[in-house]
């Protein structure tokens, strides 16, 4: 499963990690999320100890979403020593973000 990440926990899980992160920003309501939502939860465990994969739900964390300009959802952003490298908005394969990771790694 990929870890929960709130506007409370970003920097440290996101900004400051030394691995690259992956960050679904996603919300209940909508349907497209709910595609993405397994294909992350997929990422997340072929990826454990080499990444993060973590969702972030835009309704409730509403700070980071607004930083980086996610409009649309889902969105899914790659950050690289807390830099965004990588965004997917709508729903894409599960190679796709595979790719943006292993480009990192």
């Amino acid at each position: 499963m990929a870890l929960e990440i709130t506007d409370a926990t970003f920097e440290k899980v996101v900004l400051k990690s030394d691995k690259p992160v992956m960050v679904d920003f996603w919300a209940a309501w909508c349907g497209p999320c709910r595609m993405v939502g397994p294909i992350i939860d997929e990422i997340s465990s072929d990826y454990e100890g080499k990444a993060i994969v973590g969702k972030l739900d835009v309704d409730a964390n509403q700070e980071f979403a607004a930083k980086y300009g996610v409009r649309n959802i889902p969105t899914v952003l790659v950050f690289k020593d807390g830099e965004v490298v990588g965004r997917q908005v709508g729903v894409a394969p599960k190679t796709a973000y595979a790719q943006a990771l292993d480009t990192l790694l």
